[in-house]
């Protein structure tokens, strides 16, 4: 069975790269450019990963997983993974706190790093 993946990521440039990666190997990929909507589809629709974005316009990453404590997703064992820039400690350990299971910097990685880390989440079992 295809995995199914959430990128939510405002960058429109980098949404459509990673959805292009991911559907060239044969992911199921959904797409939210900004953070209510990507609550909405979390809450909507099964997904095995969500890759969440944490500087989003309406709500950011850190808003969203601190949503999904109170009101969670719909799939209960989706993995998420926290793809951004953003390197500081303080702010990986909050993600972390509130639930993610990875944390990936964008500008430290290439195309087939992502695609390795993103394989590797998704081989772990809940």
């Amino acid at each position: 069975m295809n995995k199914k993946i959430l990128i939510v990521e405002d960058d429109q440039f980098l949404r459509e790269f990673y959805q292009e990666l991911l559907t060239a190997e044969g992911y199921f990929i959904d797409v939210a450019a900004e953070g209510e909507t990507a609550l909405q589809k979390m809450w909507g629709n099964e997904y095995d990963l969500i890759l969440l974005d944490i500087m989003l316009p309406k709500k950011d990453g850190l808003e969203i997983l601190n949503d999904l404590k109170t009101h969670p997703a719909k799939s209960l064992n989706v993995k998420i993974v926290v793809l951004t820039n953003l390197g500081q400690d303080s702010i990986i350990k909050r993600c972390f706190d509130l639930g993610a299971q990875g944390y990936l910097i964008k500008s430290a990685l290439n195309p087939d790093q992502v695609l390795t880390e993103i394989k590797s989440y998704l081989q772990k079992t809940p």
